[in-house]
C-alpha cells in the first residue's frame, strides 16, 4: 500500500479528500462465533478477480464475481487495475489476494472447519461502501445459504 507521504502532494491531497468523504460506518452488533475448527469459511476480495469465462470487471462496477471453492488459479484472471498497486505478487501467487490454498492448508490441519463452496469478489477503489448494499446483501444471502459461519474480507 502506498503512504500519503510517499505520493506527490497533489495526488495526495487527492487521495485524502477521497477518504476524508467517504461515510462513517457504525458498528454492528458483538456476535459470538462458534470455534473456527467447527466454521466453514468463505472469502469475499475486493481485488475485481474473475474467472477467464466471466465478463471483467469495468471502472465503478458495483457488482461481484462467484469464485467456485475448487477454482484452478490458472482459469482466474484480475481487472483490478490502479497505479497504486503492483500486479504482479497476483502472478506469483493468487493467495496474496485470494487465499484459498492457504485455507485448504488450514482445513487439512484441522485448524478451520470447511472451505465455503463459493467465493466472491467485487472491484475495489470505491469511495462510498454504500453503493454495495444490494450486492452486498445479495451475496449475504448466498453465504448464509451456503452455511457459511465466517467470511474473511480481503481489501485490496
Amino acid at each position: 500500500m502506498v503512504r500519503l507521504s510517499d505520493l506527490h502532494e497533489s495526488e495526495a491531497a487527492h487521495m485524502q479528500a477521497r477518504a476524508d468523504a467517504m461515510p462513517e460506518i457504525p458498528a454492528g452488533e458483538w456476535v459470538s462465533p462458534k470455534p473456527l475448527s467447527e466454521s466453514t469459511v468463505a472469502l469475499v476480495s475486493t481485488a475485481g478477480m474473475h474467472r477467464r469465462d466471466d465478463p471483467p470487471f469495468t471502472l465503478g462496477a458495483t457488482d461481484y464475481r462467484l469464485i467456485p471453492g475448487d477454482v484452478d488459479f490458472a482459469d482466474v484472471m484480475l481487472s483490478h487495475i490502479s497505479a497504486n498497486f503492483d500486479r504482479s505478487a497476483f502472478q506469483q501467487d493468487p493467495n496474496i489476494m485470494l487465499p484459498l490454498d492457504r485455507l485448504r492448508e488450514m482445513v487439512a490441519a484441522g485448524e478451520v472447519g470447511a472451505v465455503a463452496p463459493r467465493h466472491y469478489s467485487f472491484m475495489g477503489a470505491m469511495p462510498d461502501p454504500s453503493n454495495f448494499e444490494a450486492t452486498g446483501t445479495e451475496v449475504g444471502r448466498f453465504l448464509a445459504a451456503d452455511g457459511v459461519d465466517v467470511a474473511l474480507l480481503i481489501p485490496v
